[in-house]
């Protein structure tokens, strides 16, 4: 099994397409431990002495990234298109039906980072047992350098800790291994690529296929590495060494779902301070700057978790963003978790969604891992160099423009991490804003619509007006 380890370091983590999902860790007598980088990214850390062959899983047919193993709409196929009602579209994969949604009972939309659907849905498969236990992310009280990690949970109580979204690196070796060491059902919350892995490792381990039996998806943009939580205590006042608990989506009575805020906890002369901001005003938290982004997400075409049994967004579509308690949209695949829908409809408000309304509601996240990875993985083709196979296909037909909107996302997201080391040096973060500004400012200027594409945009914000009177 050395080759193997091999291979993946000269193709995955060399090249710097790992994600960081652990699953090549958990496998039994693996030689590999899971660590942070310098980035704050997880990677494997492989021991040589510890190399076997007593191995039984190639650890490059459960790589999400590897181009050793099937595809998400291969993996999909094979799980869902058997059932009578199901669909299909290239964006969301296999579906029985989308909503938009929230809930209405408990405190599962309070204390959630938006219409608090998912956790609804776990502990429903709780409830109605057809699981003992949730897989999640919730704070790591085990540690004071890592924020978060994977834990199991086994009443609605505990799963209430584990709400919200975390932009935050996480693994799943150590939970996974306490999987296969306690008999039971589970079902796991994750993102995309992780989801992939597992259900790839599923195929291959009895224990783990017989054991977690769901899957909910998040619709994911990106995985930040743990520099982003620093970052943002950072400009709050709270040194990185010193940030001990942070809230990416802390809701703000009276805003937009979309406008929401962020908490963090730490430690500032040797006290206890809580501070808070809306999360527009922070310098770090642009989404489409993706600052401190793992390079693997530049390679993935899986918006919408599409081989998980059910996917929970946000609803960022006009008619839902007034409603600061936010909204969710809800694609369904598994019949059973559809069932759990109709039947506690009193429990939620919830209204049927077209597939349409799903892709305009994360558009801006598909056109970069669509359009956008078409032009990377020509880019990568064209300098002959290594990356995974993927559903899109290479493509170099766009504007200059576009073309270099791409180009300028890779380099901001690189960059950030050269800019937090600079900052580190000076024990200031006003060097990283000034490293970064002139890299932000020209890809500033180059989203701003040119003046024909604002004037046609004008002319038909005031046809639409006209056919509404």
């Amino acid at each position: 099994m050395g080759g193997a380890f091999n291979e993946l370091i000269d193709t995955v983590i060399k090249n710097d397409y790992c994600i960081g999902c652990g699953t090549c860790a958990s496998l039994d007598n693996s030689p590999v431990s899971m660590e942070l980088d310098k980035d704050g990214k997880y990677k494997p850390l492989i021991n040589n002495e510890l190399l076997t062959n007593d191995m039984k899983i190639n650890v490059l047919s459960v790589c999400p990234f590897s181009g050793n193993s099937k595809n998400e709409t291969e993996i999909a196929k094979e799980l869902f298109s058997q059932n009578d009602d199901t669909k299909y579209d290239k964006y969301l994969g296999y579906y029985t039906e989308n909503y938009a949604g929230y809930v209405k009972t408990g405190e599962f939309r309070e204390v959630g980072g938006s219409g608090g659907m998912g956790n609804w849905i776990a502990s429903q498969l709780l409830n109605h047992n057809l699981v003992d236990a949730i897989i999640h992310v919730k704070s790591n009280t085990s540690n004071e350098n890592q924020l978060f990690d994977y834990q199991i949970s086994y009443s609605q109580d505990d799963l209430s800790n584990g709400a919200k979204s975390k932009y935050y690196p996480i693994e799943l070796s150590q939970v996974l291994q306490l999987v296969k060491k306690n008999e039971g059902k589970y079902a796991l919350i994750g993102i995309p690529c992780y989801i992939k892995s597992i259900r790839l490792l599923a195929e291959q381990d009895e224990e783990i296929k017989a054991r977690i039996k769901f899957f909910i998806g998040l619709v994911c943009g990106h995985l930040k590495s743990d520099l982003f939580a620093k970052s943002i205590g950072w400009q709050l006042g709270i040194n990185p060494e010193d940030l001990t608990s942070i809230d990416f989506r802390k809701k703000m009575t009276g805003r937009g779902a979309n406008d929401y805020g962020v908490e963090v906890t730490g430690e500032y002369n040797s006290e206890k301070i809580v501070l808070s901001s809306p999360s527009k005003d922070l310098y770090t938290t642009n989404w489409g700057h993706g600052l401190f982004k793992y390079n693997a997400c530049e390679y993935c075409d899986d918006v919408m978790a599409e081989t998980a049994d059910v996917t929970v967004g946000d609803a960022w579509l006009p008619e839902y963003l007034n409603d600061s308690m936010g909204t969710n949209i809800v694609v369904v695949r598994n019949p059973i978790i559809k069932n759990i829908i109709d039947e506690h409809k009193n429990d939620i408000h919830i209204q049927k969604i077209s597939s349409k309304k799903i892709y305009q509601s994360q558009a801006s996240g598909f056109r970069h891992r669509r359009h956008g990875l078409a032009y990377r993985l020509y880019l990568k083709d064209y300098n002959s160099e290594w990356r995974p196979e993927k559903r899109v296909k290479p493509n170099n037909k766009m504007s200059l423009k576009r073309k270099r909107i791409y180009e300028m996302r890779m380099s901001l997201s690189h960059e950030s991490f050269n800019a937090f080391r600079v900052a580190e040096g000076e024990q200031n973060f006003g060097a990283f804003i000034n490293y970064m500004n002139p890299i932000i400012k020209e890809y500033n200027r180059m989203m701003v619509p040119s003046f024909m594409k604002r004037a046609l945009g004008r002319i038909k914000r005031e046809i639409l007006c006209l056919v509404k009177k």
